[in-house]
């Protein structure tokens, strides 16, 4: 593990540096992200306005749920979409021939060789939503505390589908538009999963988990503990984090290399 502590840091130094040759991309990137969230939550407003409501969720609420959802778009791009939409690339130049035959896990060096400052906005942004919400709603510290640890195994389990998808480049090249898809898939997660109807709500649940990115931790946070659904996101995180490391290994008895 310190090894591999060693070589993120490395890695992490050299990506950030190179970055910020276009220190103008972050300005970008903030106006951007302002944009996004303005058009969220006009969106959002447009629901509200006529006193209608989600089931169950007041205007306060279903903002917690945007600012998770803002957060997970800044993890995204900090960390998933830097790493995981070359694994395309590397297949395709056969430059994955060089990452296999390094020490180290292969899986490892795909998903964490570069870091983008350009999601930060975005994670700042979702942040004071949360907590400019969480102040009117008189959130304590404690479901802070835990629904961040439901928001990471949300994460986890948007990594481990993620890189899944980013594998079958390995019989299937042309996979970014599956990516995007994906992508398009997650904008649901603007939203209480209870803003759609019943055969949304799960497909949303069972096939692309979006309740457990973005619902679950905001009902967490508000103090609606349901261990069942805290449980489901931790074993889901956990099954598709090891099916994610065995799926790889499978993939890659199937890659040929670019000199075969």
């Amino acid at each position: 593990m310190k090894t591999y502590f060693k070589v993120l840091k490395l890695f992490w130094i050299t990506a950030i540096a190179a970055e910020l040759e276009y220190r103008l991309n972050f300005l970008i990137a903030m106006l951007s992200s302002l944009a996004n969230l303005i058009g969220s939550l006009f969106s959002l407003f447009l629901f509200y306005r006529t006193g209608y409501t989600f089931e169950g969720w007041t205007w306060q609420e279903a903002m917690i749920v945007m600012g998770i959802f803002t957060i997970l778009q800044g993890v995204s791009s900090i960390f998933l979409v830097p790493n995981l939409n070359r694994i395309v690339e590397q297949v395709q130049k056969g430059t994955l021939d060089f990452i296999l035959l390094k020490p180290i896990s292969s899986q490892f060096w795909l998903s964490a060789r570069i870091i983008s400052p350009w999601g930060i906005p975005d994670i700042i942004f979702g942040i004071s939503i949360i907590i400019y919400a969480g102040c009117q709603l008189k959130i304590t510290i404690l479901d802070y505390l835990i629904s961040s640890l439901i928001l990471g195994l949300g994460i986890i389990i948007l990594y481990s589908i993620w890189f899944m998808l980013g594998a079958t480049s390995i019989w299937f090249v042309k996979i970014y538009n599956v990516t995007e898809v994906l992508r398009g898939l997650l904008e649901a997660g603007r939203f209480p999963i209870v803003a759609y109807p019943v055969a949304y709500r799960f497909f949303f649940t069972f096939v692309v988990p979006v309740t457990f990115l973005t619902t679950v931790p905001a009902e967490t946070l508000l103090g609606r503990y349901n261990l069942s659904w805290m449980l489901g996101s931790g074993l889901l995180a956990i099954l598709l984090l090891i099916l994610s490391h065995y799926f790889w290994k499978f993939a890659l008895g199937f890659y040929t290399s670019a000199s075969s």
